[in-house]
């Protein structure tokens, strides 16, 4: 079992009011809004029309490149709109929720072959589930990874415990895990916090336990990816959520996709905080409906670190942070802002507390420095092809949001990925 650094990474402390209830609640929102990985809009068809009735797991939209992959109805309803953008790039699909509707049950005979696991996956909807580095977004569909990270830990602030959503699945999340060796030759590393393992290796060689502490970003994939199986150009590498292993391992007995994963709600605009079982895609109003404070506020999918504002929770996401809405002042005289506001970005000082923003696995100071300069070919030896936005969120945080570390992450890894792997 490996271990890694425990002692680095940050205690964060965001505020948010206390939970009204214990334990978990069922809430499934009228309406769900089907979105591709965030920052991503592949090419589709439609399988659906509006104002068509669809059965939970239905195909919605097909990749234009690869049929077998679709994005799927994540409740039973009726179609209320399809969004595409220029050159039929997929933006959202919103369905209305009807009670009573069927779920499409898929053929799992040939699951136990890797051609068959991977058209069960594509064609249940679990693939866009799946995020793959470098880059980012799901793999293509033929992808073999050098290494899959299953992450049964989550340090960002508010995250749900990982293991509290496998209450009750650890057979499902053992028959997943072992679906998911057959898809690579390289190692399938679970990645959890400190304490009994969730797996009994006995006749799994190529499945490991890797122990990362509860600061954050020890739990952040990119960092343990970088450090066990670093990402590269020919060598992808895949991270997914240890819940959704075991929805896979479900899918794989039954057939049938379930489609609910454990999310908190929390913030400083809400009267209480609140930690639910909902639908994927669900609607954020209808999460927070009720318990927010009057005014003016902000959804993120999210955590307060990496979030996005949204309508609808984000595939890959397990929080909802809901925060007011910064009302800004009057306008300062153009020679005060003149006088006040650089044309340079502000620099960047080392501290400690940047090193640990990084979990202590990369050089900070000379890692911002290679980003802020667009130096890819340093930035590339460093692992960046193993990071994404969320990696390195604490990193803008603990700089105070003024270095905008993730907008320069995403426009050099888009650079790499026109000039290296074109």
């Amino acid at each position: 079992m490996l271990q890694f650094g425990f002692r680095s990474g940050l205690t964060l402390s965001f505020p948010s009011p206390p939970r009204a209830a214990p334990g978990v609640e069922d809430v499934i929102t009228e309406e769900a809004g089907i979105r591709p990985p965030h920052g991503t809009a592949p090419r589709v068809t439609l399988e659906v029309e509006d104002g068509a009735a669809v059965a939970q797991g239905a195909p919605m939209a097909r990749l234009r490149d690869a049929p077998d992959v679709c994005f799927v109805s994540p409740m039973p309803g009726r179609v209320a709109r399809s969004v595409l953008l220029q050159g039929h790039r997929l933006s959202e699909i919103v369905i209305f929720g009807e009670t009573g509707g069927d779920t499409v049950t898929h053929p799992t005979s040939d699951a136990e072959t890797e051609p068959g696991l991977r058209r069960l996956m594509q064609r249940a909807g679990f693939w866009p589930w799946i995020r793959r580095r470098p880059f980012g977004g799901m793999p293509a569909s033929d992808e073999r990874p050098a290494a899959i990270f299953v992450m049964a830990t989550d340090t960002r602030p508010f995250a749900p415990d990982p293991i509290e959503a496998l209450a009750g699945l650890e057979e499902a999340f053992s028959r997943g895990l072992r679906a998911l060796s057959m898809l690579t030759d390289g190692t399938v590393f679970v990645c959890q916090h400190p304490g009994p393992a969730l797996i009994d290796r006995s006749g799994a060689d190529r499945i490991r336990t890797v122990q990362s502490g509860r600061r954050h970003p020890q739990g952040a994939p990119g960092l343990r990816i970088h450090a066990l199986c670093p990402a590269g150009l020919d060598t992808p590498v895949w991270d997914i959520h240890a819940e959704d292993v075991a929805l896979l391992g479900t899918l794989i007995e039954t057939g049938q996709l379930p489609m609910t994963r454990l999310v908190a709600v929390e913030g400083t605009a809400l009267r209480e905080s609140r930690l639910v079982r909902t639908q994927v895609g669900a609607d954020l109003r209808g999460l927070t409906h009720r318990i927010v404070h009057p005014g003016q506020h902000t959804l993120l999918s999210g955590s307060p670190l990496d979030g996005h504002p949204a309508h609808w929770l984000a595939p890959s996401d397990r929080q909802i942070t809901v925060l007011p809405r910064e009302t800004s002042g009057a306008p300062s005289h153009w020679l005060v802002a003149a006088l006040t506001r650089s044309a340079t970005p502000k620099p960047m000082i080392p501290s400690a507390a940047l090193d640990q923003a990084f979990g202590g696995m990369i050089p900070a100071a000379a890692f911002v420095r290679a980003l802020s300069s667009g130096d890819d070919e340093t930035a590339m030896k460093m692992g960046v092809l193993s990071l994404l936005e969320d990696d390195i969120a604490l990193a803008d945080y603990v700089l105070g949001g003024n270095a905008h570390l993730s907008e320069l992450l995403r426009g050099m890894l888009d650079r790499i990925r026109t000039e290296f792997a074109a």
